[in-house]
């Protein structure tokens, strides 16, 4: 009974150690946790709010706010509607696949009211998306053949309806859930 008391507690330890390692190893470009507690009752300041996964080779970004992690710079050149949710789902950024187009919901979470193009000031998202138009994966109720599209324009940034088959840019995302787009 003893030895086998000894042998459990001996794999605890151990479990416990190779646990403690595994976070050791995480790293980004700004120091501290950087693990995100997906809560949309947060409002982080710009400075905390997004981090460069460095661990994923720079090519992911982390919001701290929402808890989703987006591509640092949109992979692909435009595409249509369909290809976009294709293109997405067979996407392999930072050593990793799980990625998928973003609902206009997810997209419109990276505005930040009264600034240039919407995106807050540092936003490492700023000379990449500013003066363009995404799709996501929000279709158009009221009519099948079109989908939501986001602008990202100087000023600011709006949510307008094109035809499945227009070619717009594509910027995946991911997250704890999936999109049912049709």
């Amino acid at each position: 009974m003893k030895h086998g008391f000894r042998y459990t507690l001996a794999l605890l330890g151990t479990g416990i150690a190779a646990f403690g390692a595994i976070g050791v190893n995480a790293q980004t470009t700004s120091s501290g946790p950087y693990y995100a507690t997906p809560s949309w009752d947060q409002q982080l300041p710009a400075s905390t709010r997004f981090v460069v996964l460095s661990n994923w080779g720079g090519a992911a970004v982390l919001d701290r706010e929402s808890g989703l992690v987006w591509e640092r710079s949109p992979s692909t050149p435009p595409d249509d509607w369909n290809s976009a949710l294709y293109l997405c789902s067979n996407l392999k950024t930072g050593n990793r696949m799980g990625w998928k187009l973003p609902t206009i919901q997810e997209l419109t979470s990276l505005v930040e009211p009264g600034t240039t193009g919407g995106l807050p000031v540092g936003h490492p998202f700023m000379n990449v998306v500013n003066n363009s138009i995404f799709w996501s994966a929000t279709a158009n109720a009221a009519d099948g053949s079109s989908a939501r599209g986001f602008f990202f324009i100087s000023d600011f940034s709006f949510v307008v309806t094109f035809a499945k088959f227009q070619q717009l840019s594509i910027w995946c995302v991911r997250s704890g859930q999936g999109v049912d787009a049709q």
